[in-house]
């Protein structure tokens, strides 16, 4: 099992990763082929720290996001940032998941 403290940084990133493409938990889930009955859930859990995704979701995550995955565990804002700055360089391997928003509604939101 992850180390607290360890999940609930990786939820905190994630949450931000997420609102600054401004995208909800249902998109982010369908992007990276989770059901949409159950991706807002599951995701919600994830940055609230309760669980954590085993890697395979991180990399697709963080793929969908396009944020590399050191970015999701930077324990400080400013290392974050600059790991985000630098893994946003045109890299073949970070090339985004497209994410396609729903409509206004249910779904969207957290």
């Amino acid at each position: 099992m992850a180390d607290k403290e360890q999940v609930a940084i990786y939820g905190r990133r994630l949450r931000e990763a997420r609102e600054s493409i401004g995208i909800s938990l249902v998109d982010l889930g369908v992007a990276v082929d989770l059901d949409p009955s159950g991706a807002s859930g599951r995701l919600s859990r994830y940055e609230n720290g309760i669980h954590q995704p085993k890697l395979g979701l991180q990399r697709l995550l963080a793929r969908a996001l396009q944020q590399p995955l050191a970015y999701f565990y930077a324990e400080n804002d400013e290392l974050a940032q600059l790991i985000s700055n630098f893994g946003r360089r045109d890299e073949p391997g970070l090339r985004p998941i497209e994410i396609k928003k729903k409509g206004k509604g249910k779904g969207k939101g957290k």
